[in-house]
């Protein structure tokens, strides 16, 4: 895959090293060290960070202002833009918006719906899905166009990415769903946190029989447990969330004290055994407002130090 892009992260994937990004949430409300102190905490043992976009629809710091922070602190910023909140012409302008910061990620989603958040009677937009939305940051980038056709002065320069969720019902259509991605235009996907892990070596060999892990980086997710009651809740309230019984059973047969770090544990393992399965290009570790286990996680799964490219 040539490069298209400045963006550090593509090339960590380009290279052959296996990639490590996080996510923070921005806060409901307007400091900005909550957005700085978190990614200080995870700065040096991953490649590019995520900032979520009114994750489950609730209201906080908008993600484009929380990733001009981390440009200002000299990091790599994965913006994440949901087309819920946003009809296309405020999506080229933010994409726009980014690009005048020489940020160079960006990741395509829909958005939970905003039944989910704090303002459940707001109206969606989804002038445009998340599809469309990689197919207009592409054509954008490789074309120079708008959406309209008019020319763009200083086109931005994203490297382009989507989530995928390789067990949500119908399982038989995951994969298919992967490829349209992918034919949008897609370079890299991350996936919602795995532990049913049979079941994702499953999904990644109907992603190897169609030649997908060739023509798009995988990066696998992950989310550690803080206790017990994490993943009941994960495994029965999230959707398109699969938990298997023996994993919920091994965190509730751990005494209540040590059960973070076990899930830590759990963690860890999950990365060794993702790490070999052909096709898996890197890891978005998830710890949610839990980022100061970051480092443990990536040092204890064998991915620190990271490369510099």
């Amino acid at each position: 895959m040539s490069l298209k892009t400045e963006s550090k992260l593509e090339k960590i994937l380009a290279s052959g090293n296996l990639a490590v990004t996080s996510e923070c949430g921005p806060p409901r409300g307007s400091d900005p060290e909550a957005i700085t102190e978190k990614a200080n905490l995870i700065k040096d043992h991953v490649d590019a960070i995520n900032i979520t976009d009114n994750q489950t629809s609730v209201t906080r710091m908008c993600s484009l202002a929380a990733c001009i922070r981390l440009k200002l602190m000299g990091l790599e910023p994965v913006l994440q833009m949901v087309t819920r909140d946003r009809n296309r012409i405020a999506l080229q302008s933010d994409i726009l918006g980014a690009a005048s910061f020489d940020i160079h990620n960006m990741l395509c989603l829909s958005g939970d719906h905003q039944s989910f958040g704090d303002c459940a009677s707001g109206q969606n937009v989804h002038d445009l899905d998340s599809m469309q939305l990689i197919q207009t940051v592409r054509r954008m980038r490789d074309e120079g166009k708008f959406i309209g056709g008019d020319e763009i002065k200083r086109p931005p320069k994203m490297f382009v990415g989507a989530a995928a969720n390789p067990f949500a019902d119908p399982f038989e259509i995951r994969v298919a769903r992967l490829a349209k991605k992918v034919a949008a235009g897609a370079e890299f996907i991350q996936t919602q946190c795995i532990y049913n892990l049979d079941k994702f070596e499953k999904w990644m060999k109907g992603v190897r029989d169609r030649g997908l892990h060739e023509k798009v980086h995988i990066l696998a997710g992950v989310t550690p447990f803080k206790s017990a009651g994490m993943a009941r809740y994960m495994k029965n309230r999230v959707p398109g969330m699969d938990v298997p019984d023996a994993v919920v059973k091994r965190m509730a047969d751990t005494p209540k004290e040590k059960q973070a770090q076990e899930g830590i544990n759990i963690c860890v393992e999950s990365i060794q055994r993702l790490k070999e399965i052909d096709g898996v290009h890197g890891f978005h570790v998830m710890a949610i407002e839990w980022e100061e286990k970051v480092p443990e996680i990536v040092e204890r799964a064998g991915l620190f130090p990271r490369p510099v490219i």
